[in-house]
């Protein structure tokens, strides 16, 4: 018995010993121990540093595992992931097995729940496509464990669950942060993933935040059997520049790497969108709200849009305002009869360019749309991330622009015509510029500026004061438009003709043209500068070469320019029937504005070549007259001057004082001798075109001063 007491105990403690050798030996040994479980497993673990077990757990340094998942028919393209996890713990439980079992199956020994902590998380994939990162991650795996044959045993994995929070996930130069989806795998299941809520919270572009972020959709992994390629997400929804969009589904054809999806986008406020969020509240570039629905197609870096369509809500429209910050002009995008829609039929090409596998930026072609009932196409669009640059031409036809005019305060009026032309526009982030915009339309219409009536004295009362209002009809705009990134814009302008209506009279101009600069001026944003102006008037030109307009002051100095304005054309305004003169006049006239009220201040005409004045009378006037009036209707029935000299000055109440001086002679008047005339002419001048004649009663001068002529002989 002693003997075999000893053998006993000599066994119990050599199992001892093997056990505590085994044990710390471990570290040494367990990697190849889990080459031999996984040696017809599709995937490979390796382990470093691995520390001594205990009864709950193990720790290692790093486990990386390896596992290319077999071809599922929808590609040929064979994908292998690696995840990598530093500074783990795993620990385990034990519970006993259930009593029943399937036919045919290994009664169990028992269950275990493994739970795999880290500090961190690694996947790759290969070829790249993506890299997931995650902080401290828990992973639970459940096993079943059974005896096989002999002393073999079996290990049968029953669920996986790894609930990722706040994970990153990279592709090239795009970076999504805030990842949230809880991973469920189980057996009973299919390994088949169950639908969950799939979270990102926002987009980086190159290190950048994007406009795009708070993405939401719901996932799972089983597929239509009808589409079992195509992985679908629903119930989408996303935040673009902080308004939600949204989409029924998301589908993601495998075979083809092709993404689908229609984007909703429900009341975007204007005022918020890139290029018209600027200004104050009491001024907004914009008002009103825009929606809309974008049908796209992602494939190969290529954005393909179909049909999209854009509404703009009741009220919705660009606002200009005066300079004490009135609106006066807006342009009204909101629906209107038969036109419901802002845009719609929008169709777009978008190519994502890299540069060394980066987003280097990106090309739009084929862009059209139908807009304000016209048509809109783009010539190639071009962003350049280099330089945070985009490029884009417009190009519009038939836009029924006009009509959604709409002026305010002091300004009425209607526009009617189709417009035309293209704009070519440059993007980055301090503003946008303009280059060489051409725009044209065949319609034209009436605009009229009426000022508050000021209070009335008593004769104005009962015989009615004389309004300021002043209309101003114009025909076929034809502009040129340039705007500089700090806001300075010129417009280069030609029209048909321009027509100046007020209660003194009309003043129409011809193929008038000439250039618009406003803000020019950094330092005073209120002028506005008219230069190289020019217009046929009566059969003549007048022009200028510049006036800055201080709006805000509502003053202005120039000098009119008249060339080759015809004397007939002057005298034929002022009613005069008696008087036929050929010739044309120059001349310049400095003009100070100053609210409604302008002055002249020495202004000169004269005449630009000889010319002929015939005072007409009839046989009874002549039979009528005494023998001086009969001589001085014949001196000037054929008078030849060839020295005709005006200066004109009125002050802003509409005094007005002009002289002129004439020299010729009568070829059939004593024979042909030399007549001068100096005439001065003092009246109340309401209109610039009245300073051009000479005046109303000219016959009654003339006659007068041909008299005087006589009695000096």
């Amino acid at each position: 018995m002693k003997w075999l007491l000893r053998i006993i105990l000599g066994l119990l403690l050599l199992l001892g010993g093997v056990l505590a050798a085994a044990w710390f030996a471990f570290p040494w040994y367990a990697q190849t121990l889990l080459e031999r479980l996984l040696q017809e497993k599709p995937f490979r673990i390796t382990t470093t540093g691995v520390a001594l077990p205990s009864p709950s757990g193990i720790g290692f340094r790093s486990l990386k595992a390896t596992f290319t998942p077999p071809p599922d028919g929808c590609s040929d393209e064979v994908t292998t992931y690696s995840l990598s996890l530093y500074n783990c713990w795993i620990s385990w439980q034990f519970n006993n097995p259930e009593p029943e079992k399937l036919p045919g199956e290994a009664p169990p020994l028992f269950h275990a729940a493994i739970t795999l902590k880290a500090d961190s998380l690694r996947v790759l994939t290969n070829p790249n496509q993506f890299t997931i990162f995650d902080q401290n991650p828990r992973i639970t795996l459940d096993l079943k464990v059974s005896r096989s044959k002999g002393l073999s045993v079996s290990v049968q994995p029953l669920a996986v669950a790894y609930p990722v929070e706040s994970a990153a996930v990279t592709r090239e130069k795009l970076r999504l942060e805030g990842v949230n989806y809880r991973v469920q795998l189980s057996a009973a299941e299919e390994w088949q993933q169950k639908v969950d809520t799939l979270r990102v919270a926002k987009l980086y572009s190159d290190g950048n935040p994007s406009p795009v972020g708070n993405f939401r959709a719901l996932f799972g992994s089983k597929r239509d059997p009808l589409k079992p390629c195509t992985l679908t997400l629903k119930s989408c929804s996303v935040e673009l520049f902080g308004w939600k969009g949204s989409a029924d589904k998301i589908e993601y054809d495998l075979t083809h790497k092709r993404t689908r999806f229609s984007l909703n986008m429900p009341e975007i406020p204007l005022s918020e969108l890139p290029g018209f969020k600027r200004g104050g509240s009491a001024t907004p570039f914009a008002r009103g709200q825009i929606s809309g629905s974008i049908p796209i197609e992602f494939q190969d870096s290529t954005v393909v849009v179909r049909n999209a369509l854009v509404l703009a809500g009741n009220g919705s429209a660009i606002l200009f305002y005066t300079p004490e910050k009135h609106p006066w002009l807006s342009l009204d995008l909101g629906p209107k009869k038969g036109e419901e829609e802002l845009l719609k039929n929008i169709n777009a090409t978008i190519k994502l360019n890299s540069r060394k596998k980066e987003l280097s930026g990106l090309a739009v072609s084929n862009l059209t749309a139908n807009m304000l009932g016209g048509n809109v196409t783009a010539l190639p669009l071009n962003f350049e991330r280099a330089t945070n640059t985009t490029l884009l031409t417009l190009k519009f036809t038939g836009l029924k622009a006009l009509e959604r005019v709409r002026l305010h305060g002091d300004f009425k009026g209607s526009l009617r015509g189709p417009v035309s032309g293209t704009v070519p526009i440059s993007i980055t982030k301090t503003g946008f510029s303009i280059q060489n915009a051409r725009l044209q339309s065949s319609g034209g219409g009436t605009v009229t500026i009426a000022p508050p009536s000021k209070q009335q004295t008593t004769s104005e009362r009962i015989f009615g004061p004389e309004k300021p209002d002043a209309s101003y009809t114009f025909q076929q705009p034809d502009l040129l438009l340039n705007r500089s990134l700090n806001g300075s814009t010129t417009v280069n302008f030609k029209l048909k003709q321009l027509q100046r209506k007020t209660a003194s009279g009309e003043l129409l101009l011809l193929a008038p043209k000439g250039t618009l600069s406003i803000s020019e001026n950094p330092r005073n944003p209120n002028i506005i500068t008219l230069s190289d102006f020019s217009a046929g008037l009566l059969d003549g030109t007048v022009g200028l070469k510049r006036v800055d307009y201080d709006m805000a002051k509502q003053e202005a100095e120039t000098t009119l320019q008249l060339i080759n304005i015809p004397l007939q054309k002057l005298l034929d305004m002022q009613g005069t029937k008696k008087i036929y003169a050929t010739g044309t006049v120059r001349g310049n006239l400095p003009v100070r504005i100053k609210g409604d009220l302008f002055e002249i201040m020495k202004g000169d005409m004269q005449a630009e070549e000889s010319g002929q004045i015939i005072y007409a009378t009839t046989p009874e006037e002549r039979a009528a007259a005494n023998q001086g009036m009969r001589t001085t209707y014949e001196a000037l029935s054929n008078f030849l001057y060839v020295h005709l000299v005006s200066s004109i000055s009125m002050a802003p109440d509409g005094k007005s004082q002009i002289t002129i001086q004439l020299k010729g002679n009568n070829p059939d008047f004593q024979a042909g001798r030399a007549i001068e005339l100096n005439l001065n002419v003092e009246q109340n001048l309401l209109e610039l075109l009245r300073t051009l004649s000479i005046s109303n009663n000219l016959e009654q001068i003339i006659t007068e001063k041909a008299l005087q002529q006589q009695k000096k002989k």
